[in-house]
């Protein structure tokens, strides 16, 4: 298959955001007078974004009455410190380089919200520039839905069968696949122990990010 486009997960695939977005629990819990979650418990859920952290801190599932407050309470405490120390994984760039050299165009379909997405993708020093962002609000509907997928496409103009998802979640593989994307799984991202990832739609798993070439 000619691979034209591959497109990225941001949080936990192209981005090790879990220290500023488990600082902005940890403050909200200590506000909250809740005890503070370790990273080791933080790190597996933070490509769940602010539902599974607040879950993991409160237990306030999105069906929960104060569920709202609790999440503008997180995200208050995000814009505060949403790029303190957040980087890119190793290799990320030495890999974007290649896809640049090889004609492959580059993304990211990102559950974030487009309010921390349009600021932090430019500080995080890509090599090049995303082709194209689609933040978690964009289309209306984030992942598992197809629509960030195939908004992504057409902005770039590729046919979803020659793009690769590489993304470390259930639901970055359920929207690659429903779109018609091969799908690649990041195995060095945000996934729990508990995790069934044999189960998940991938077509590969990749434990690094240079691994992706052999795949092109």
């Amino acid at each position: 298959m000619n691979t034209q486009a591959v497109l990225f997960d941001l949080d936990g695939t192209l981005a090790d955001t879990a220290l500023d977005l488990g600082g902005a629990l940890n403050r909200l819990l200590k506000r909250k007078g809740l005890p503070e979650k370790s990273m080791d418990d933080i790190r597996p859920i933070a490509s769940h974004g602010a539902n599974g952290l607040i879950f993991l801190g409160a237990g306030i599932d999105k069906d929960h009455a104060d569920h709202a407050y609790w999440r503008a309470d997180f995200l208050a405490e995000y814009e505060n410190g949403f790029a303190d120390q957040t980087v890119l994984f190793a290799d990320i760039n030495t890999l974007l380089a290649e896809l640049d050299r090889r004609g492959v165009t580059w993304g990211i379909i990102t559950n974030k919200p487009h309010i921390f997405t349009h600021r932090l993708v430019p500080q995080l020093g890509f090599v090049s520039p995303p082709a194209v962002v689609v933040s978690g609000d964009t289309t209306g509907e984030p992942k598992p839905s197809t629509k960030p997928m195939l908004y992504a496409c057409e902005q770039i103009g590729v046919d979803p069968a020659q793009c690769i998802y590489v993304g470390d979640a259930e639901r970055d593989m359920e929207a690659g696949k429903n779109a018609g994307m091969r799908t690649v799984l990041a195995a060095w991202g945000y996934i729990a122990a508990e995790d069934k990832v044999d189960e998940w739609p991938a077509d590969a798993h990749i434990q690094a990010p240079l691994d992706l070439l052999s795949l092109l």
